[in-house]
């Protein structure tokens, strides 16, 4: 157990003892005793009760066991505290204009906007009597309750500043006409061997004294909505002196309760993400290696921006975590690692709870559903659109569902978006009639997925390979694809249209300088690895406005090969002071280049910083440094400087073409199945100017 049980039933028999003076004392009966005060035997008894029924809540609704985890834990141990959005953020009636262009501003992958305001989950429960909890699948509506339970139960002690004791109700129970709620909670009373169960519940409502949590209002069997709507609200206003806290599905949610403050739970920041991992990581073993701190360190990195984006859930952090604590990563093959999470929202959580699926769902198997939503998400991501109106959305389901031969044709379009937008959130609903899917990765996924299944890796590659809203697609494409020859064929479409880039004089002649000039060096490097960072000293010395993602994307390149990973984070600072002549050392220590003088490099540049570096320059000053800078290194490397000074729009074909490769190289790293003979090839003629050339 969580050790805190004496404290839990101090707590609990220090509520119900007034409680059942309160009964004798006006007139109550107790196991057929008239009396005015509780003798000790009867203290004892109240207070074995209480013990009991807190190690029933504790048992019950205080220990975590989700997504096949081998042992249940205490939920208190990894739990990380809740945030609540501001009223004005739980419905926003904005455009579908106006959310787009909010999400391209944000130049972030998540979709709750960034700069809305939060409050503190517990805060907000003590200062509401009633509270309707809202939020998406996974988002930890339940946990909060159960936690809000255990709070009240620790009393004065507790975040829960209330003298209340917890009954946690789970809706979906309510499965007939017949709703007794009070009779529930006297059940609930009653098992723990509280005496005079009926007598003690009907007092302690009177007098105020239960934090009633009822869970799951959108898990309620439609046929019995309505009554289970209508039984809640008048049980609310007969025994309004308690505290109510409500959960419901954020698309399930129609404003019923008009007692009640709204609030939405906010997906996890980055604090809430780290929090959680260290809760999680916590035995002795994972501690002396660090493990929670290493697995927020990789979802840290560029690569796995797309996974982090999934953590903002709890429930797929938990799946995250579970993923990292079986191999102490995260697989290399995105793909497999979001269909799992795919798959999460649409059957195994729904499974887990135990929630039966509305018939819209019968005859709609789970492959199907993927498919219609792979279509969905592949013609919004064509058109760059990541918001659809409710009509547009419903729509696609209705050509999906009549032109499909093995989907149930009785099924009505509406019907089926909103069983998809409540059951499983998937797809969820932004503003009035204006939805997206929950995580821009899950979009990307089906998107890709839509890709493999319907043959179209050679439009993705002609119509998107230099598009920066498509690199995820690519790689989860190169993930997907299962033919014989793996990813091979989309690869060889890739470097077919990348060598389309390199168009101009300019442009051939620096990659031909580049593979004559590192041809055959000393270094014990790819030849691929020799000619990016070629490609980077000369670009990054010439200055060229907007260079820098050119650079980027060549050093990306020369990274993905061992031992060049510190020249290559570097070489975009060349042509600073503090950094020319360390440059230089470390070119000269790797040796990729031919017949350079690096003794006489260095001294040049010695001397051209001596010149140059003094504590009042002007601009132009810095303007002839650095066209010095440039004369020097084009000189020692035997390059003709008018290769460098390039347009820019010659400086953005290069970055596109640069930035293609730097995908190919990706795209290797994350197929499932690729032929080493195929990629050798590919890698040789990487940064070569095409043989069939004709400028």
């Amino acid at each position: 157990m969580t050790g805190l049980e004496p404290l839990i039933t101090s707590c609990v028999s220090g509520i119900a003892l007034p409680i059942f003076q309160s009964v004798f004392e006006s007139g109550g009966k107790f196991l057929g005793l008239m009396g005015k005060k509780l003798n000790e035997e009867t203290k004892q008894l109240i207070y074995t009760a209480s013990g009991e029924y807190s190690k029933r809540y504790i048992k019950r609704h205080g220990m975590l066991k989700v997504l096949g985890m081998r042992e249940a834990v205490p939920l208190e141990s990894v739990y990380t505290a809740v945030q609540f959005l501001d009223d004005q953020e739980i419905r926003s009636f904005e455009s579908i204009q106006n959310l787009e262009e909010a999400y391209r501003k944000a130049k972030k992958r998540s979709f709750q906007q960034q700069d809305c305001k939060k409050q503190e989950g517990l805060k907000i429960a003590n200062q509401k009597q009633y509270l309707m909890v809202l939020g998406q699948p996974g988002a930890g509506k339940s946990t909060f309750l159960r936690k809000i339970g255990l709070e009240a139960l620790k009393g004065k002690k507790g975040g829960f500043k209330h003298d209340r004791i917890p009954v946690f109700i789970e809706l979906k129970s309510f499965t007939s006409s017949q709703i007794d709620i009070e009779k529930l909670i006297v059940e609930e009373f009653s098992i723990c061997g509280f005496p005079s169960s009926e007598q003690f519940i009907a007092k302690a409502l009177e007098q105020g004294k239960l934090l009633i949590l009822l869970d799951g209002l959108d898990e309620v069997p439609t046929v019995n909505t309505n009554e289970v709507i209508s039984k809640i609200q008048n049980f609310v206003d007969r025994y309004d002196k308690n505290s109510f806290i409500v959960s419901c599905r954020t698309a399930a949610y129609r404003n019923n309760f008009q007692r009640f403050t709204d609030v939405k739970i906010a997906d996890f920041d980055d604090t809430q993400i780290e929090q959680f991992i260290g809760n999680w990581f916590q035995s002795e073993v994972d501690k002396q290696a660090g493990t929670a701190q290493k697995c927020w360190e990789l979802l840290q990195k560029p690569e796995y921006a797309a996974a982090k984006e999934l953590a903002h859930t709890p429930l797929l952090l938990t799946f995250l975590c579970l993923i990292y604590d079986r191999s102490q990563k995260f697989p290399n093959n995105r793909s497999a690692l979001y269909k799992q999470a795919l798959r999460i929202l649409l059957e195994e959580w729904a499974a887990e709870k135990r929630i039966q699926k509305e018939e819209i769902y019968q005859g709609l198997s789970t492959e199907l559903e993927e498919s219609l939503l792979s279509e969905i998400a592949y013609t919004g991501f064509e058109s760059d659109k990541l918001f659809f109106s409710q009509r547009e959305v419903v729509e696609e389901i209705k050509t999906f569902l009549a032109g499909n031969l093995n989907a149930p044709k009785h099924l009505d379009g509406e019907a089926v978006l909103k069983a998809i937008a409540v059951q499983q959130g998937i797809l969820v609903e932004r503003a009035e009639d204006v939805f997206s899917f929950s995580h821009l990765t899950l979009q990307e996924y089906l998107t890709a997925q839509y890709i493999a299944d319907n043959n179209l890796i050679e439009q993705l590659v002609t119509g998107h390979l230099s598009d920066l809203r498509w690199p995820e697609v690519f790689l989860l494409v190169a993930g997907l694809v299962r033919a014989k020859n793996g990813a091979d064929g989309l690869l060889l479409l890739m470097e077919k249209e990348a060598q389309k880039y390199i168009n101009t004089p300019k442009l051939q002649g620096l990659l031909q300088w580049a593979d004559a000039a590192t041809k055959d060096s000393e270094g014990n490097y790819k030849p691929v690895g020799k000619r990016a960072l070629a490609i980077a000293i000369a670009i990054g010395n010439a200055n060229v406005k907007g260079i820098a993602n050119a650079i980027a994307n060549v050093n990306g390149i020369a990274i993905a090969y061992p031992n060049l990973i510190a020249i290559g984070n570097a070489i975009g600072n060349a042509n600073a002071y503090a950094y020319a002549i360390t440059i230089a050392e470390e070119f000269k220590k790797i040796k990729i280049f031919k017949d350079v003088n690096w003794t006489e490099l260095i001294a040049q540049l010695i001397a051209l910083k001596d010149r140059f570096l003094d504590a009042n320059q002007s601009d132009q000053t810095d303007l002839a440094f650095l066209d010095g800078l440039l004369d020097t290194w084009c000189n020692a490397l035997h390059l003709n400087i008018e290769i460098v000074k390039l347009s820019q729009e010659e400086v953005k074909v290069l970055t596109d073409y640069l930035y293609a490769n730097y995908l190919i190289v990706g795209c290797k790293e994350a197929a499932v199945r690729i032929s080493a003979k195929t990629w050798e090839e590919i890698e040789s003629r990487m940064l070569v100017v095409p043989e069939n050339s004709t400028i």
